[in-house]
């Protein structure tokens, strides 16, 4: 007999896979997708990925970048949810809502669950897209990575994300995946901390990018220069 946890692991792979399949025209052809790092992302074992967020494409460009070596279960914010085709496509790809700002307890022991199990978890530790600006790192991350033993910390900057909205402006797409350059956890380090110096090592790479159109994200740009 098939275990109905194959069964929902299967029909969660097959719906992810042809997600990543129809973004793949717009991220790796039209947005020229350059992948660095790959090599960092073990084929197997409970993985946590820290990323910056700059754009709403940020998921699906980090999905098609990394599609060939993991299946990646993202923690994406609970307001998704409210559109029922959205939902659905969602929950049959795995993905995690969680309430943003509230230290969303059930999505994070979600998340460690299938950590243990050995997935694959996304993660956005600033919690919402930057719009240009630098934003606190939360310690969800940190706790995820520390609360599963074995469980490895890779590092994504992404880049170039905020033009593929930005037609006819061709975009020029770049994911790098990298180990943080001080290691895995270390004993004794709280999730605050390893969050706080993974996300600077990732912002050292990606700095913050004011995202929308040319025209809004220009006014949005002075702005932010004009703020004290």
């Amino acid at each position: 007999m098939v275990d109905d946890a194959d069964m929902a692991g299967d029909r969660s792979q097959l719906m992810y896979r042809v997600v990543m399949a129809v973004a793949t025209p717009i991220v790796r052809w039209w947005g020229r997708l350059e992948i660095v790092g790959a090599q960092y992302l073990p084929a197997s074992g409970p993985l946590v990925l820290l990323a910056n967020h700059d754009s709403h494409w940020d998921p699906v460009v980090v999905g098609v970048a990394g599609v060939r070596h993991r299946e990646i279960r993202a923690l994406a914010k609970a307001s998704l949810w409210r559109n029922r085709v959205l939902a659905w496509v969602l929950d049959h790809m795995g993905q995690i809502p969680i309430e943003r700002g509230r230290g969303d307890a059930k999505a994070l022991a979600a998340a460690i669950e299938q950590l243990e199990a050995g997935a694959c978890i996304g993660v956005f530790p600033e919690g919402t897209v930057s719009h240009g600006r630098t934003l606190r790192a939360l310690s969800g991350a940190g706790r995820l990575a520390l609360a599963v033993p074995n469980c490895r910390v890779v590092c994504v900057a992404v880049t170039g994300v905020v033009d593929i909205v930005r037609f006819p402006k061709r975009p020029q797409l770049r994911v790098e995946f990298f180990e943080p350059k001080d290691g895995q956890p270390q004993p004794g380090e709280s999730a605050v901390a390893l969050t706080k110096r993974t996300m600077a090592e990732i912002r050292a790479i990606a700095p913050p990018v004011v995202t929308g159109r040319r025209r809004h994200a220009a006014a949005e740009q002075a702005a932010l220069d004009a703020a004290p």
